[in-house]
């Protein structure tokens, strides 16, 4: 893949980092198993039967979409824990990156299932937070933050935009293994595990400077989309005036 085929912020190849291709974009085109990924990173491996409870399916799908991300290279059974009766299952990444442009070309059918699967599971991650927000400690509570902000920009704008903010977070991001602070990203280049963000991705991918998970710290979810607005481009201004 040459620099001009990558999404902006991609990241280079590492341990904790799955970079999709066709077969695994493939096999990610399903919501369910973008969710049965972003699980097992975010609490740890698991059984079929535990994630069905989680995600209200039956164990008999769960266990179908499992194999089918093993086929794929995302998931494995963990041997050190279970048994003849239960299978336990781990993720091999704690990243998922989108990182190809000219994949979404070649596999147009995919890669909108995949974005589309992604989309769905930061809105369930949003609607989980809405619904605990009462219960949460004041302090949390004011924490939340649902900014939005309409930009005029150019499509090269737009990249660095998103390039400077993947760089901010990487600044906060903690090593997979630092402890409860510790998250997994999935991200589509231009997009997001649930994701794909470059993050500038020196700061993302590797271990950060903040080291050690401080007293307190809870896992925190940082949504962020760049989305041209067909509502408002060229076509739809003449497509409102023909009206």
């Amino acid at each position: 893949m040459t620099e001009e085929q990558k999404w902006q912020h991609s990241p280079e190849p590492q341990n904790d980092v799955v970079v999709l291709d066709a077969k695994g974009l493939r096999a990610l085109a399903h919501p369910v198993r973008v969710q049965l990924v972003g699980l097992l990173r975010r609490h740890g491996p698991s059984t079929a039967t535990r994630l069905a409870e989680r995600m209200g399916l039956t164990s008999g799908a769960t266990s179908y979409h499992l194999r089918q991300l093993a086929a794929a290279g995302f998931v494995a059974e963990d041997t050190e824990r279970g048994n003849a009766r239960e299978r336990w299952w781990k993720p091999l990444h704690q990243m998922t990156w989108f990182a190809d442009r000219n994949l979404a070309d070649e596999e147009p059918e995919a890669a909108l299932s995949y974005l589309r699967s992604v989309v769905a599971a930061n809105a369930l991650t949003t609607q989980r937070a809405l619904n605990s927000f009462e219960t949460m400690p004041r302090e949390w509570r004011h924490s939340f933050d649902f900014s939005d902000w309409s930009l005029l920009l150019t499509p090269e704008e737009a990249r660095r935009l998103a390039d400077e903010v993947a760089e901010v977070v990487g600044r906060y991001r903690r090593a997979p293994g630092t402890g409860s602070g510790s998250e997994p990203a999935s991200g589509a280049g231009s997009e997001s595990d649930s994701g794909s963000a470059s993050e500038s991705e020196s700061g993302a991918v590797s271990e950060s400077a903040l080291g050690a998970v401080p007293e307190g710290a809870e896992r925190v979810a940082v949504v962020f989309q760049v989305l041209p607005d067909p509502a408002s481009g060229p076509e739809a201004d003449e497509s409102e005036g023909r009206s």
